[in-house]
């Protein structure tokens, strides 16, 4: 039997984490729960994720610096970028969070549909 692939959702939003990681264990993988970027970079640290679904905007540390750090530390992990928010500028942080290495942007709020879709694009890399 195959090992599930292992998810870590990083999002200050306890709605938003549970939902997502809900969605993500009916779909049959397995979904970890975060609430910030420094206990995502030690959850995975622990116990390595095939995939990181990494909230922009969150507290202790944010999403792009959590980002950076898990380019620096994980160069092959598959990050997702995942924000509600900041689309203002010329360069609004998804743009950023791509230049820095989320292979995948969802902005906030997504649906069931678009949340799969973006995972298996993740893992076909």
């Amino acid at each position: 039997m195959q090992a599930a692939v292992r998810i870590l959702v990083a999002d200050d939003d306890p709605r938003i984490r549970e939902a997502t990681c809900e969605i993500l264990t009916a779909a049959g993988y397995e979904a970890v729960a975060v609430t910030d970027g420094a206990e995502l970079v030690s959850a995975h640290r622990r116990d390595p994720a095939d995939v990181i679904l990494c909230d922009l905007f969150m507290p202790q540390q944010d999403g792009l610096e959590t980002i950076r750090q898990l380019r620096r530390e994980s160069p092959l992990v598959r990050i997702i970028a995942m924000s509600g928010g900041g689309y203002s500028g010329s360069l609004d942080v998804m743009d950023m969070a791509r230049l820095m290495g989320a292979m995948e942007l969802l902005r906030k709020p997504f649906n069931k549909t678009t949340l799969l879709e973006s995972i298996e694009r993740a893992l076909s890399r």
